[in-house]
């Protein structure tokens, strides 16, 4: 029995008849499917979405499969990809696999046996983020946040809406309590490998951050810039 929220399915394939029968089946079974034929437009989605899985092909135009993988893990990503591919040599599989890949099909593949991978990949994915990540409620203080609504509830008591970026950074440093974060891993996780926001940027999200959660902004107890190195959140 499937979860009642869809699991979300990014379909890269570039041709296009395959790529139709795919997301029809796999929109069968129950999940929410994007597709797109081409790399770049797969780094594009990645960036602005969360997906649970990627159906990636390898024989792509513009960028191909295997460097479509390395960016996304550059971006320290781990969504879990599954390689389509018409190659089916050992050699191209362990490429694809060390890439960063998660699992690798031939084509031509019997769907049956398609549709139970994904599955698994995404209860597998499922079962680690529900023991590593922080809860989609977190409170501290007299503070409240909810990374899926994207809101929080403030000191004063006040409903706060949340930026996407802000919802994930504050979530990388509550995963990460009591450690610094550093400016590379917030640039990594929070902005993309391919846009560098300034120092000033990220200390803009902090300083909104003491506004909605601190007692007094100007003696943080929460959330705190280490000069030179990065970001931390205590309690």
């Amino acid at each position: 029995m499937k979860e009642a929220t869809k699991a979300s399915i990014l379909l890269v394939e570039d041709e296009e008849n395959l790529q139709e029968a795919l997301k029809l089946n796999l929109e069968l079974e129950g999940y929410e499917v994007t597709a797109v034929d081409n790399g770049t437009a797969a780094l594009k989605a990645v960036k602005n979405e969360y997906f649970d899985l990627i159906i990636l092909d390898i024989m792509l135009p513009e960028m191909d499969g295997i460097a479509v993988c390395e960016n996304i893990r550059i971006q320290n990503n781990e969504v879990p990809i599954l390689f389509l591919s018409a190659k089916n040599s050992s050699a191209d599989r362990v490429l694809g696999l060390k890439k960063g890949g998660d699992d690798y099909m031939t084509k031509p593949f019997n769907l049956e046996e398609l549709l139970l991978r994904v599955e698994k990949l995404i209860v597998k994915n499922k079962r680690i983020q529900d023991k590593d990540s922080v809860s989609t409620v977190y409170r501290f203080g007299s503070n409240e946040i909810d990374f899926a609504a994207q809101e929080c509830i403030g000191k004063d008591g006040k409903h706060y809406e949340l930026s996407k970026k802000e919802t994930m950074l504050l979530k990388l440093l509550i995963e990460n309590k009591g450690e610094v974060v550093t400016r590379e891993k917030i640039l990594q996780v929070v902005w993309g490998y391919n846009v560098y926001p300034t120092t000033r940027t990220i200390d803009n999200f902090i300083l909104n951050f003491r506004k909605y959660f601190e007692e007094d902004s100007r003696n943080s107890r929460y959330f705190h810039s280490v000069r030179g190195v990065g970001y931390k959140f205590t309690e």
